[in-house]
């Protein structure tokens, strides 16, 4: 793992990847942390992303740059083997998780449904896709954050 990192770096990774149409959401923000984050993330980890776009598989429920930023905090932070509900590592991460998704929550309407963010868009128009960019950029730099401030590391 990396001991200094740029987060707007992470965040321009995370927005171009998707710009471009190489990842979705989810797994650009989780490919995005991997590259500047820690490069040893098995790449396995970005195709466990690859369910969450579009609120899930497309239902537009929870919005997928939610969740694939989730995903990645569990990678740092979450459990590997069963334990009890006060493990700390299971406590640590749903804090950190919580935390996350409160930021998205209080910039974005107080929701985390696709669905409402996306009401009365084209799926196919630039509204749509330049609105998801930016969500993919938001929660790669809140993670990056996050990384930084739990794990102490250095911010360039």
């Amino acid at each position: 793992m990396k001991q200094e990192i740029n987060i707007r770096q992470i965040r321009y990774d995370a927005e171009e990847v998707f710009r471009i149409g190489g990842f979705y959401c989810s797994e650009a923000i989780i490919s995005s942390l991997r590259k500047n984050v820690d490069p040893d993330m098995p790449e396995a980890l970005v195709a466990a992303g690859s369910g969450f776009p579009i609120g899930v598989g497309r239902a537009k429920c929870m919005c997928g740059a939610v969740s694939g930023a989730v995903v990645a905090l569990g990678y740092f932070f979450g459990r590997t083997t069963p334990t009890t509900p006060t493990d700390p590592k299971s406590t640590k991460t749903m804090e950190l998780a919580f935390e996350l998704q409160e930021s998205f929550r209080k910039n974005h309407k107080g929701v985390l449904c696709c669905h409402i963010h996306t009401k009365d868009m084209d799926m196919a128009s630039g509204e749509h896709k330049a609105q998801c960019v930016s969500f993919t950029g938001e929660m790669a730099a809140k993670t990056a954050e996050i990384l930084a401030r739990e794990l102490n590391l250095k911010v360039v």
